[in-house]
């Protein structure tokens, strides 16, 4: 089976074929620039075993962009049988895939706007799919189904319940897709059953990142909470911070709901701390010092984001138990040796620990970067989401058959 898996942006629309018995890439690519016009023009980039092309022409919305993909397809000669969509958000309603149906769309436009950048332009993807090919099965996998098990008491704030019942305020979590697959891969890795496997999974990108605390394979915890702006530091999001500061903005200050939100999510993280870059591997790229306490320039910016990094990966570990491995996964997890260095240095007590040889070479991956007496193996596992959202819709579509 051939799975075509889309990945919406707010302005782009990357996707990937995938040979979901070989689980081998056929054709990828993406779009960007969707959306109203730019003094750039829209482009579509797309990649098959003939090699790369690409195609320019305004694509004003996710539909367009959608149809000129499929064009591409076309001309490849590589049509998909199935196709699968990420959705961030799944809200209370799904918490496994879902084939796609009018009705379905119909339950997801209720809640998008708790994702306003990606739940809406991948349901115009659903919708252009069902409308111009009726006969291609599609599905939806949900970033939050995999924290779908975060127990009550984990996922709970402390509000009063009505106001919490009324507005669906809870701990939804996020990056799920990824964790659940470098979770399962993990298992694979060193050979333990996933369903007594205890991790904790850090999911480090150079936009967005989160750990998850995994309990018997599932997850029990995510540092991300009802949006993706809880936890941990991020490009240019502030992760945790004092919720009165918010109060303290919009009275004091004089901002408006906007402006709040926008610092918030856009100017905040890497960016907002060091004013050079919202790129944690400039950051470390340029001479510092971790534990030395310098409060002044990038320095600074360092260690607020390790600090943050390993007092979560501390809190996890506690809360997993005796955990069997730590995994680091997406692109600074996978390519930033200080990183993990940073993090697994001085956790003996956790049983970790790091192998200085190991972490400075990871090209070939997975790799186990532990010392062999370490009692909590370390992996470098590369994530792969969209290989993960073809094997569940491949799943889905042969027991529905």
């Amino acid at each position: 089976m051939k799975v075509l898996v889309f990945n919406c942006g707010s302005s782009s629309l990357k996707y990937k074929l995938i040979d979901s018995v070989r689980e081998s890439l056929i054709a990828g690519g993406e779009a960007q620039r969707v959306g109203p016009k730019t003094t750039q023009s829209s482009v579509i980039f797309h990649r098959t075993a003939e090699g790369e092309q690409s195609r320019e022409g305004h694509l004003p919305n996710h539909y367009t962009a959608f149809k000129e993909v499929m064009k591409l397809l076309a001309e490849s000669e590589c049509m998909p049988d199935a196709i699968g969509h990420r959705v961030v958000h799944g809200a209370k309603l799904f918490s496994s895939p879902v084939l796609i149906t009018e009705e379905i769309i119909a339950q997801l436009h209720t809640f998008e706007h708790m994702a306003p950048i990606h739940n809406p332009p991948a349901i115009q993807l659903m919708e252009a799919c069902l409308g111009l090919y009726p006969e291609l099965p599609q599905a939806a996998v949900f970033d939050t189904a995999y924290h779908s098990t975060i127990p009550d008491y984990a996922h709970t704030y402390a509000l009063p319940r009505e106001l919490s019942e009324r507005m669906d305020i809870r701990k939804y979590g996020f990056h799920g897709t990824s964790h659940q697959f470098v979770v399962e891969e993990a298992a694979k890795f060193l050979n333990k059953p996933l369903d007594t496997f205890r991790a904790v999974s850090c999911h480090l990108g150079s936009g967005g990142a989160s750990l998850c605390a995994v309990v018997n394979g599932k997850s029990m915890d995510n540092t991300m909470g009802f949006s993706p702006l809880q936890g941990l530091i991020m490009s240019t999001r502030s992760g945790d911070f004092d919720a009165a500061l918010t109060l303290r903005l919009l009275e004091k200050a004089g901002w408006a709901v906007d402006d709040v939100e926008r610092t918030l999510n856009n100017r905040s993280g890497v960016l907002g701390l060091s004013g050079v870059s919202s790129d944690i591997r400039d950051i470390l790229s340029m001479e510092w010092s971790y534990g030395k306490n310098k409060i002044s320039g990038l320095d600074r910016t360092a260690q607020v984001y390790l600090w943050r990094l390993r007092k979560y990966v501390g809190a996890y570990l506690m809360a997993v138990g005796p955990a069997d491995a730590i995994i680091f996964t997406d692109t600074i997890g996978e390519t930033v040796p200080l990183v993990r260095h940073v993090v697994c240095t001085g956790m003996d007590a956790f049983g970790i620990q790091i192998d200085p040889e190991k972490n400075n070479d990871t090209v070939k991956l997975p790799v186990d970067i532990a010392l062999p007496e370490s009692p909590v193996r370390i992996l470098v596992i590369q994530t792969d989401e969209e290989l993960a959202i073809s094997r569940r819709v491949s799943r889905l579509l042969t027991m529905a058959a």
